[in-house]
């Protein structure tokens, strides 16, 4: 089974070939959100910016499957350990089993986004190993765990994330994250000062630093846009109309950084017209994460950061949340492809992968009613 899926989903996905490096870099155009249907239900998007190829993989993680977290001793097994009761699908980095964005069989959907510069992950030292994970652990515990954001809420007591590092790094990567679920509940969940601060977000949107609360504020410089357009404006007799359409977004933030990109994903989000469930919200789901690609070259490190590599957009993924299918295209190609978890063992032993290569000559994509 695991050879067949294995051969399955390599035929299936098409990746980036950029060449690596181990330079630590200021990664900071993660960008996600939620939208709905016309019946409400959720639909999740999000883009991955990294400066250098994570060798990402297509997994997929079966039930009662053990994994074990890398600990305070930065050591893979060295943390607590679990049986997965919940199958999982996603992307992968570096060839670890883990998920960097994903989706389970219940409909918990999220990914992990950059953190950097306000993150503080609890102390080694101090931290009980057997509640203990590195910070790419907790979404693929969180998503193998539990069915609802609710019972992730519920099951952080004892949870710590810990500051260790990442070897093909050669850094602590700092990290928060992001879940939803069938219900379109949103959590956001941040290590801050050795503990975790866990927000309920209604917004469903989520980029990068500063926290989200910041974030949330940071919406008050903006109450006045609108995707209607301006009345016109009558001066001493005189009318003045603007140049065209979009004058009620006059002023959106259009660069990159994460507060304007929040600000552009939440404009989004509120004011694209629901449509049918299924394939016509997944198509728009994509033309939303579309407008955040990021190109090799449209952010450039400064002098101060030396010759690092160029973030770009790596990937993007949408999940249909409700029917638990999950889509990804990648830098090299822009064709949206997609894994039902239905079409799996979701009881197999193993868990099966399958690496983002380019030059493979996928089939054509089938979108399931």
């Amino acid at each position: 089974m695991a050879g067949k899926r294995m051969k399955s989903l390599t035929r299936v996905f098409l990746g980036t070939a950029m060449a690596a490096s181990l330079v630590p870099l200021p990664v900071q155009a993660c960008t996600s959100f939620l939208i709905h249907d016309t019946n409400g239900a959720p639909y999740y998007g999000r883009t991955m910016e990294f400066g250098f190829d994570l060798e990402s993989s297509a997994i997929v993680i079966p039930r009662q499957y053990g994994l074990s977290a890398t600990g305070p001793d930065g050591k893979l097994g060295g943390g607590m350990s679990w049986k997965s009761k919940y199958a999982a699908v996603g992307l992968s980095a570096f060839d670890m089993p883990v998920v960097t964005d994903g989706m389970n069989e219940k409909g918990l959907t999220g990914g992990i986004l950059y953190f950097p510069d306000y993150v503080g992950y609890a102390d080694p030292k101090t931290a009980n190993p057997h509640g203990a994970m590195a910070p790419w652990d907790f979404l693929t515990w969180a998503l193998t765990k539990f069915e609802t954001v609710a019972e992730v809420k519920a099951n952080l007591d004892g949870i710590s994330i810990v500051g260790v590092e990442l070897s093909q790094m050669g850094a602590v990567p700092p990290f928060h994250y992001t879940l939803h679920d069938a219900t379109g509940a949103s959590l956001v969940i941040e290590p801050v000062g050795g503990k975790l601060t866990v927000y309920d977000n209604p917004l469903g949107v989520m980029t990068n630093s500063p926290e989200l609360s910041w974030h949330l504020t940071n919406l008050k410089n903006y109450v006045k846009l609108s995707s209607e357009n301006a009345p016109p404006l009558k001066v001493d007799g005189e009318t003045i109309t603007s140049f065209g359409q979009g004058s009620g977004l006059l002023g959106i933030p259009g660069d990159p950084t994460p507060p304007s990109r929040f600000i552009r994903a939440l404009g989004y989000t509120l004011s694209i017209e629901p449509v049918a469930p299924g394939a016509e919200s997944v198509r728009l789901a994509e033309h939303v994460v579309n407008n955040f690609d990021i190109p090799v070259g449209w952010i450039r490190p400064g002098e101060a950061e030396g010759k690092s590599p160029l973030e770009y957009t790596q990937w993007s993924t949408v999940a249909d949340i409700t029917n638990t299918h999950y889509y990804v295209k990648s830098y090299d190609d822009q064709v949206l492809r997609g894994i039902d978890l239905k079409d799996f063992d979701l009881d197999a032993k193993d868990i099966v992968t399958a690496p983002l290569k380019p030059n493979m000559e996928p089939p054509a994509l089938s979108f399931t009613k």
